[in-house]
């Protein structure tokens, strides 16, 4: 059996590998943006020149070769269903008994004016990096358009290289349709004290072309003008399904749409990944989820699917995990920036490090429902443990070290926390345990 994976991201990739460790199917992986998977989160690196191109690649390039995974690097430019065939850019059509396309996302554009100028671009692919390269040298300003995860990203690449930037962020404060108030708050007080320009409440309105089909400055919808020389749009990605929406055999809304299996409406295609969209998604989930962990996850299920042993995708207790300039961030369960009147949060701030833990907890049963954390790692095990067990809010506390993730002889702020707590809810609960590596393997086995 032929089975083509188009796209070598996370999740195609991880099919691969999955394919080829159940069964010794002929596997070959299609991808135009570059000839061997590297790892996406890691392009900002390579831009601050913490590493290089080939340090994020994680095999070898004669992985590939050895574990019978054939690469080409092509573009598909048509799928034929009916046949199982793939007309590719090069000319040449390709057979497949099993298709899994794993197509990732797109940077999302609104039709601003001057959008297609040259200088003006996202951060999602190799070819991307390879623009904000191109227009770096001498660059005088860079503004960045959106105010998310990606966004940060690029303003933090920029400023690395000493490069003034300007923020354009919509929202009141930022990125207030997903973090709560202090959280957000926190973030708008970074990224202004690292002295990046935040403009909140604030839109782009046109991108000015210098008259060489070049960018050289935005208009914003205040009418105010800003010079500059590159304009990042990341404002968000959308599934990359562009050329499979004409395709009458595989249903699409915003992504692919799958079952529970991952496959598709077409016999023996799969979508797994940032393109994937679940027609029945678990309770709190979303239908597309563009999470590293969830493309990995998806590659795995299909890849069980695809070689005879049926498996439900479940995408298990919510996770994400990011990097606010300096601040770690870590995220699990249902954490919302406007909860419903059940979700009561214990919030402890450190008064002068950019240091904050949320718990959220029902406040009837009391009983955990999601963890934020800034600039304080917790142990993942220990988290989802507590979520899928839905142990109760004071069980927690009294245990909180066993979840520090922290290198050993950073401060600890269980004692803090307790106490914030206590003190709200006329409690007088104490910590009860440690972090040392054996208890907490004992609370994770019991």
């Amino acid at each position: 059996m032929h089975v083509v994976i188009i796209g070598n991201g996370i999740s195609g990739i991880t099919c691969a590998r999955y394919i080829r460790k159940l069964s010794d199917h002929s596997i070959t992986v299609i991808s135009s943006e570059t000839d061997h998977f590297f790892s996406r989160t890691a392009l900002m690196y390579i831009y601050m020149g913490h590493m290089r191109y080939k340090d994020t690649k994680p095999y070898e390039d004669h992985f590939w070769a050895k574990n019978r995974i054939d690469l080409l690097n092509d573009h598909v430019n048509q799928v034929n269903t009916s046949s199982k065939t793939l007309q590719l850019a090069s000319g040449k059509n390709m057979q497949y008994d099993k298709l899994v396309l794993a197509l990732g996302s797109a940077s999302n554009k609104f039709g601003w004016p001057g959008q297609d100028l040259k200088g003006v671009g996202g951060l999602y692919s190799f070819q991307d990096l390879e623009q904000m390269e191109a227009h770096s040298p001498g660059l005088n300003r860079a503004v960045i358009v959106g105010g998310g995860l990606i966004g940060i990203e690029m303003a933090e690449m920029f400023h690395s290289r000493h490069i003034p930037v300007t923020f354009l962020v919509r929202e009141k404060s930022y990125w207030d349709i997903v973090l709560p108030a202090e959280e957000s708050q926190m973030i708008n007080n970074t990224i202004r004290k690292s002295g990046i320009d935040l403009k909140l409440e604030t839109e782009l309105k046109e991108i000015v072309d210098d008259g060489n089909g070049t960018a050289c400055a935005v208009i914003t919808n205040t009418d105010e003008k800003i010079e500059c020389g590159y304009v990042g749009l990341t404002a968000g990605v959308h599934p990359n399904i562009g050329f499979i929406k004409d395709n009458d055999s595989i249903e699409t809304q915003k992504g692919i749409l799958v079952d529970e299996f991952l496959e598709t409406s077409a016999k023996d295609v799969f979508a797994i990944g940032d393109c994937a969209q679940m027609r029945s998604p678990k309770d709190g989930r979303r239908p597309v989820e563009a999470v590293w962990y969830t493309g990995r996850m998806t590659g795995e299920t299909a890849a069980y699917n695809i070689c005879g042993k049926p498996t439900q995708y479940d995408p298990g207790i919510w996770f994400n995990s990011a990097k606010f300039l300096d601040i770690e961030y870590q995220t699990y369960g249902n954490v919302l920036a406007h909860p419903p009147e059940n979700h009561k949060s214990l919030v402890w701030q450190h008064d002068q490090e950019d240091k904050l833990v949320r718990i959220v907890y029902d406040a009837k049963d009391r009983t955990i429902i999601g963890f934020n954390l800034f600039g304080i790692r917790f142990r993942h095990e220990v988290c989802e443990k507590w979520l899928a067990e839905k142990a109760n809010v004071e069980t927690v506390l009294q245990n909180l070290s066993l979840a520090n993730f922290d290198p050993e002889f950073y401060k600890e702020y269980e004692s803090e926390i307790i106490n914030q707590y206590n003190n709200s809810e006329g409690r007088n609960l104490s910590n009860k345990s440690s972090r040392s590596f054996d208890k907490v393997l004992t609370f994770l086995r019991g």
